[in-house]
């Protein structure tokens, strides 16, 4: 098929070179989102996929608005028979859903129809998910609420970040992408629909979010911190300031701490949390690099009866 892919992170590049690599497909075009500001210069950078595109010598387009007639009349030049998605991050109006003659399929991390939206792996992580994975599906207009094409499955580690989850997902999900690919192409694979129940939401983790709540069981609060890394990072306040979350450790046996409560020993640092303690191990306070919390600790000297949270 002549397949226009549509995506923009980091996460989406595997998909794209597992469909360059096939040689079954052609890859047309790549739909990335415009050139945005990085780094302390704020240079305008092109996305991920941008890039490899490019090295690959790819027609890119970069639509600010999927709906611009510019974009909409060249997708219809080009006139792709699929459009393979992953994390492209717009919405796609009903005019632009219609070129494809077999649609736009995304690539989702999530085994659907649980964790619909934005952050499926974030959310997964924060519930204390054992199993989560990867699903394509037909994109409808509704919130990835298409039918299902295929899936992979993928454990969730006791100790997994939502940045580590993502990167184990995005290869196998781009093995999974190509494999829809052909099967549509074949015509030996049929979307199947979601089952109405077992719907579970998954918006966007706000900085709001990623505060942590020291009431909480200490098991809440270790998957706050793991679903948060690496973005949008968990965070307490200390002395009025924000302080920045990355590893934490739950510590069954430490209960006599309250919420909040700090307590420092030669090579470690416990907080208490509404069950038993959570030992921190890395955190990066405001406008300092990341560091052992037990470095943290002895640089700031903290008092007998200091607390974060408060």
């Amino acid at each position: 098929m002549k397949l226009v892919f549509a995506g923009t992170p980091e996460v989406a590049v595997p998909a794209l070179d597992a469909l360059l690599a096939s040689g079954r497909h052609e890859v047309a075009a790549v739909v990335t989102r415009p050139d945005a500001p990085s780094g302390r210069g704020r240079r305008l950078v092109a996305s991920p996929v941008a890039q490899r595109a490019e090295e690959a010598g790819i027609e890119v387009l970069k639509p600010v608005r999927p709906r611009e007639p510019e974009f909409l009349e060249r997708l219809g030049q080009i006139a792709p028979d699929c459009c393979p998605v992953v994390a492209y991050g717009a919405l796609l109006p009903r005019v632009a859903l219609d070129i494809p003659a077999r649609g736009w399929v995304n690539l989702h991390f999530s085994l659907l129809p649980a964790w619909r939206g934005a952050a499926p792996v974030q959310h997964a992580v924060m519930a204390g998910d054992e199993i989560t994975g990867a699903s394509t599906f037909l994109i409808e207009e509704g919130l990835d609420s298409g039918p299902v094409y295929g899936t992979v499955t993928e454990e969730i580690r006791p100790t997994d970040t939502s940045g580590d989850l993502l990167t184990r997902l995005a290869f196998a999900g781009s093995g999974l992408l190509a494999a829809t690919m052909d099967g549509i192409e074949e015509g030996t694979l049929k979307a199947v629909p979601q089952p109405g129940d077992g719907i579970t939401l998954a918006p966007k983790i706000t900085v709001e979010d990623a505060q942590v709540d020291w009431t909480t069981p200490a098991l809440r609060v270790d998957r706050v911190v793991r679903g948060c890394t690496p973005a949008p990072g968990a965070w307490t306040t200390f002395r009025g300031e924000r302080l920045k979350l990355i590893q934490v450790r739950p510590v069954p046996e430490r209960t006599d701490l309250a919420a909040g409560a700090l307590a420092v020993g030669k090579n470690s640092v416990h907080v208490g949390t509404g069950s038993y303690a959570v030992e921190l191990l890395w955190v990066q306070a405001q406008g300092k690099k990341p560091m052992r919390a037990a470095d943290w600790a002895r640089g700031v000297r903290i008092g007998d009866k200091e607390a974060v949270g408060v």
